[in-house]
């Protein structure tokens, strides 16, 4: 390189003096900061990430309440009438769901040599019914029916009548088990019969029956066979 110099710079310094330097020294500067510039410029940039979605957990739903069992209904106790020969007759209480046996038996049970046979030991009662023990032409009968105006009636069919042959009841010495033990009569009419014998002395005819107050042509119809003065 230095065969190419002019003769007269061979071995020459160059100086270029304090202004120069500051002019060199600027020139460097620059360079050094456009490259910084450049390189600041081209840095790798972290992209933004799309958020996920918000997810909200929908709240349990809480199981309905299973429902409440409804109360077992109890029947009350059944109030049956037993009347006739018996240790001792009148109304008795006895689980709903009993038969004629456990009536019977509440009672004290029927008097030593009293027949049973015509009586269903087995049937199941029902509220307000009688049972009539050893009591001639007593006819059972189901659970008495309300009748408007009167006493409960019985179930029987008008002009129903005991069995060919069987003794009747005297309206003037019968007992008021006696009257209660027929058909379509109970407890509160057997006292009303009792009660007119009482004050009009005896009957002197069935019919008669017919001024007793609950006694009507269809029940009169009901006792005129069963009865006698």
């Amino acid at each position: 390189m230095v065969r190419w110099l002019p003769p007269s710079l061979t071995g020459a310094r160059v100086d270029p003096g304090r202004r120069g330097a500051l002019v060199l020294v600027g020139v460097v500067l620059a360079g050094a900061v456009l490259a910084g510039v450049g390189v600041w410029s081209n840095r790798p940039t972290a992209q933004p990430v799309a958020g996920l979605p918000e997810v909200t957990a929908a709240p349990a739903s809480s199981a309905p309440d299973p429902p409440e069992a409804a109360a077992p209904v109890t029947a009350g106790p059944l109030v049956i009438s037993v009347v006739g020969r018996v240790a001792r007759p009148g109304l008795v209480r006895i689980p709903d769901g009993s038969r004629v046996a456990d009536a019977v038996d509440a009672v004290g049970g029927a008097l030593p040599g009293v027949d049973l046979t015509g009586v269903n030991l087995a049937r199941r009662l029902g509220d307000g019914e009688q049972i009539a023990i050893g009591v001639p032409g007593a006819v059972e009968a189901p659970p008495e029916v309300p009748v408007p105006g009167g006493e409960p009636a019985s179930g029987s069919e008008p002009g129903a009548g005991g069995a060919p042959g069987t003794a009747k009841v005297d309206l003037n010495r019968a007992t008021a088990a006696d009257l209660d033990a027929l058909p379509g009569v109970g407890p509160v009419t057997a006292t009303k019969i009792i009660d007119w014998r009482t004050t009009n002395g005896r009957f002197s005819r069935v019919e008669q029956l017919r001024e007793i107050d609950g006694i009507g042509e269809r029940r009169f119809a009901q006792l005129k066979d069963l009865v006698r003065v």
